[in-house]
Order: C-alpha cells, then structure tokens, then sequence
C-alpha cells in the first residue's frame, strides 16, 4: 500500500505562509468518512456507541466533529472530564475508564452523570466513600490474564498489564455492586494495543461475551452493555494492510448471534472506545527540513522533534515520511531524521531510505492525528506546535495556536522572576 499524504504540496506551500512549521494537519474529510463507516459496521446492534478516547487527540474541534455522529467521549482523567462536559457531553455520554482514581475524579465524573468503569475490586469501597453511594449503572475492567494471541501470534500480555479484574474479582465485584444497589452492568476489557488485524475483535467479543453469560446466570446482574474498548489499530507501515472496520463489524455480529442472542441477552448494547483508529490516519506532522549534517551518517535536522511527536523517541515507532514534491523520485538517500533535542533518540527516522531532502523541503510524517501532539511534552523548553484542521472545502482552520514562553513560564506567574519572564 502507498502512502500518500492527504494534503497536496500546493496546499501545503500556501498554509505555511500562514502558519509556520512544525504544526499538525487534520484531515476533516477522512474523519467523517471513517466515523459513518464504523457506525455503518456496527448498526446491526441498536444500543451501540462509540466513546472517542480523548487521549488520543484532546482538541475540541475534532471532538465536536465526532459529536455530531453521536460518538460520547472516554476519559481517564480530571481535565479529560472537563473537556468532555464542555463539548456538552453529559451523563452516559461520558464513559470514565481511569486507573489509581484520586476520590476527586470520581466525584467530578459522579457530578458529570458519567458511567463510571471500575479498573480494581478495591476501587467500590473507595468509590462509594467519594460519592456516597454506588451508581445504579457501572461497569468493570476485566483482565483474564496470560497472553492475548491471533493465529497463534502473540498479539499482547494482559498478564503484564495494570488494569484490570482477574476473573474470579470480576465476578465477586459484580455480586458486591449488587448488594449495593447497582442494576445495570457493564463489562470492559483491552487486550491488545494497536493490532492490524480484523480477527482481533471479534476475538475479544468471544471472550466477553462467554464471560457476561456466566455472570449473567451465576450473578443474576443484567448486562447493559459490553464494551470492547480500543486495540484496533492503523497501518502505520507501506507493507501492512488496513483494518476493514466492517469485517471487524460483520464478526462481532456472529460471535453475538452465537454466544449472547441463545442465553436471552440480545439486548446488550456493545461500545467501543477507539482512539487511533478514529483519528490516527488523518493527521499529519508537517516540518521543514533546516539542516544537513555530514558526519559518520547523513543526518537531515528538521524544526519538529520529539517534543511533537514523541512515539519514534519513546518506542522506536515507525512513522512514513513523505518529502513533498518528491514523491515519484527515487528514495536513494539513507538519513536520520532527527530534532533538536539534547537527546540523540530524538529522530523521526534512522537509516530511512528516502528522495535527496534539500533544506526547505517540506516533509509529512504521517498516522500522527491520535497520540501525535497529545503526548507532547516541553524538554528543553521546547514549545507544543499549533494544530490546524483541513476542512472538507480546503480552506484551513487553526485549533490550537502554538505555545508561546509566555505559555511555558505561566507557572511561575506567582514569583517575580515569572513576572519579567511573561512580559
């Protein structure tokens, strides 16, 4: 498959007049296209609903688009919370999936009317002690343990992972929110990051749906809703083969028709919670090379690094690069693509074999629209870039500007050294 930037370098070389690099691009038309077809893949079940992972790209604008096809907001976190209650998702709009909950999260989730998904046993006490009761509706991460494989692929390590229930808590955490005064249910579960494959959903379905049928007879707790979370990844390789979302769709039907429809529960809504595969293909990084270096490699420096796309840095992601204009041309040239930072894993790319970059050529790194800027971070000062939306018609819009040092010593506004640093 070949990877071709949603962007054109005419576009490109007119948005830079305005906006200067590094900056990332968000493609509204790809955004929508996707979200009907991930409805359209699962219509078959009246309940369902897509809860975007706000991790993945906090930005209300790209949020709000999602809204409009109904999607609710996954949240982890206080400010995560905020941003949801002010894009005017409210009450079972909000899926609250965190871990090693302060009290006050869950106090503000509670207040939001948010369906509150418990990651620990120990977390019911410590909810009900936070809001003074347990919710009517709530749900329970499960983590069944071992190692999550596709065709005999080993795919992850639940086993490994801090979230969630073993399989025996599960079931004595469902009889416990009972007791309580709990009436609806929910199950969640994510185990694996990131696969492409259509094989990996369905597969989890088995798991849950086999699961909630033996809560259901065994607890007596009527199961709302079963939620698949994420883990449907994006091809972020030229070699790798995209998801088909309604194969995926097709085969989380037969393993309900099969395993849930013969036990009476037919009426269980299914949810999911997906990030990457939302956005993550329609956003790009766009930086402009600056430097060349000579030395024993050939290093292009560009005005990106690490600070606005950590992924590369951190676990050695493969992002595709394209060099605008010079698509058709050979990629004869190995290269490091490196950034500024004082840290030499700031590279995009190493060993990349790429068209000859001259300085002031524009490059696209592609799949950054989730956990692209959302993982930025300001070492060495660096400052976040801004992000713009392309709009369906063309023209651009900007969603976040850029950070200033005025935005970066904020925090110091309550000393006199801050002072005369944000004048």
């Amino acid at each position: 498959m070949k990877k071709q930037p949603f962007v054109t370098k005419t576009q490109l070389e007119e948005i830079v007049k305005k906006y200067p690099t590094p900056f990332h691009l968000y493609d509204e038309k790809g955004i929508r296209k996707n979200i009907k077809a991930l409805k359209e893949a699962f219509s078959w079940n009246p309940g369902f609903k897509e809860y975007f992972a706000v991790k993945a790209a906090p930005n209300p604008f790209l949020i709000q688009i999602l809204r409009e096809y109904g999607c609710g907001c996954d949240c982890s976190s206080y400010t995560e919370l905020m941003l949801s209650d002010a894009v005017e998702a409210k009450g079972e709009d909000i899926m609250f999936s965190s871990n090693d909950t302060p009290k006050e999260e869950y106090q503000y989730a509670e207040k939001l009317g948010a369906v509150i998904n418990l990651d620990d046993i120990t977390h019911i006490d410590f909810l009900e002690k936070a809001i003074g009761y347990i919710p009517q509706t709530i749900s329970c991460r499960y983590n069944p343990g071992g190692l999550f494989k596709v065709s005999n692929d080993i795919m992850d390590n639940p086993g490994d992972a801090k979230y969630g229930m073993t399989t025996e808590q599960l079931f004595d955490a469902f009889r416990i929110l009972k007791e309580k005064g709990a009436k609806e249910f929910g199950i969640h579960s994510f185990l694996a990051s990131n696969t492409v494959t259509n094989e990996y959903y369905p597969m989890l379905a088995k798991i849950l749906f086999e699961t909630a049928v033996r809560l259901h007879k065994e607890t007596g707790v009527h199961i709302k809703f079963i939620n698949l979370s994420g883990g449907i990844g994006i091809p972020y390789r030229p070699d790798q083969e995209p998801n088909d979302i309604r194969v995926i769709g097709d085969g989380v039907r037969r393993v309900y028709e099969e395993t849930l429809v013969p036990a009476g529960m037919k009426d269980v809504a299914i949810y999911t919670e997906l990030g990457r595969f939302m956005t993550g293909p329609y956003g790009c990084l766009v930086t402009k090379a600056i430097h060349e270096k000579h030395t024993h490699k050939e290093y292009i420096g560009v005005d990106a690094c690490a600070v606005n796309l950590m992924r590369p840095a951190m676990y050695g992601a493969y992002h595709h690069i394209t060099v605008m204009g010079k698509e058709n041309l050979p990629c004869d040239h190995k290269y490091d693509i490196a950034g500024a930072l004082c840290e030499n894993n700031d590279k995009f790319a190493i060993d990349r074999m790429l068209p000859r970059i001259d300085k002031g050529d524009l490059l696209v790194i592609h799949d950054t629209g989730a956990h692209g800027y959302a993982m930025g971070y300001n070492y060495n000062g660096k400052l976040k870039s801004a992000e713009i939306l392309l709009r369906e018609d063309g023209s651009t819009q900007l969603i976040r500007r850029a950070e200033t040092p005025a935005d970066y010593f904020a925090t110091f506004d309550c000393f006199e050294i801050g002072k005369k640093l944000i004048q």
